[in-house]
């Protein structure tokens, strides 16, 4: 199993296009958001808030997001696989079934986590950049945390995706529809809050969102207290809930260990059926 996850990993790495494409959805938000979208979020809570406050919420939105792109991306391997037919000399091998997913698995995790790492440190320097300040020790703690029980909850689910796809063309365009819908479904594009009813609904049954809702809670602590100091609470939870940092339903605030509860159980879910899956198509 860790034969094949370093198998895996050396021949994504080695794939510079590969890496490219698990980026381009990060990378396209950034620019939608430097280019479009950043004086108009920032002008649309009444007075222009400090650009360090929606900085910092779109950036915990991009890692969300890149926890998804790039464990998909790094699945590629494992569609290139069953294209070439080398997955079949898998198959035929006294391997069991369960170790064939986890090596899959574990590079697709360990790619993941990399790529974010990488996503992570390039948004805290922009941030700073833009006027605004680093996360503390314990904050960057944190939020490591969160991206992992993220990289595990995404891997887990696209590894069930890609477990149904046998050819490069149906995972292209998967990951081509994933990436365009994945900024509506964190939020990213545009507020939560302004969103219709339904489509707030599915927001919130949508696991990835729940990252980015724990990312933007430990993110926009600080700039949240500067930007609303002199303002209402009662303001602040509204626009709290309006930017998706905490969720909401039936009127009472989703607790962090629920959301994180939720992305640990819906993870362990999607693996035990992949795992299920493969087996059935493998014999």
């Amino acid at each position: 199993m860790i034969g094949l996850a370093k198998r895996n990993i050396l021949v994504f790495f080695r794939n510079k296009s590969t890496m490219f494409f698990s980026m381009l959805s990060p990378f396209i938000v950034i620019g939608l958001y430097v280019l479009v979208l950043r004086n108009g979020l920032s002008g649309g809570f009444g007075e222009i808030v400090p650009y360090e406050f929606m900085d910092n919420w779109i950036m915990a939105g991009l890692l969300a997001i890149t926890t998804i792109t790039a464990t998909m991306g790094a699945y590629g391997i494992m569609v290139e696989d069953k294209s070439k037919k080398i997955i079949k000399d898998f198959y035929s091998s006294p391997i069991d079934r369960r170790k064939l997913v986890g090596g899959y698995a574990i590079s697709s995790f360990v790619i993941g986590m990399i790529l974010t790492l990488i996503t992570f440190a390039l948004a805290e320097l922009y941030i700073v950049a833009g006027g605004g300040g680093f996360l503390s020790f314990s904050e960057i703690l944190k939020a490591l945390a969160v991206v992992s029980i993220s990289g595990f909850c995404n891997t887990a689910i696209m590894l069930f995706m890609v477990s149904m796809l046998s050819s490069e063309n149906a995972f292209a365009v998967a990951s081509t529809i994933i990436g365009t819908l994945i900024g509506f479904l964190t939020g990213i594009y545009m507020p939560i809050g302004n969103l219709p009813a339904a489509v707030r609904w599915a927001v919130k049954a949508f696991p990835p969102s729940h990252s980015a809702s724990l990312l933007r809670q430990i993110m926009m602590e600080k700039p949240l207290e500067a930007a609303f100091k002199n303002i209402p609470a009662e303001e602040l939870e509204k626009t709290k809930e309006t930017l998706g940092v905490v969720f909401k339903v039936g009127g009472n605030t989703i607790p962090q260990y629920v959301s994180i509860a939720l992305l640990l159980v819906v993870g362990a879910v999607f693996f035990a059926l992949s795992v299920l899956t493969i087996s059935r198509k493998s014999r």
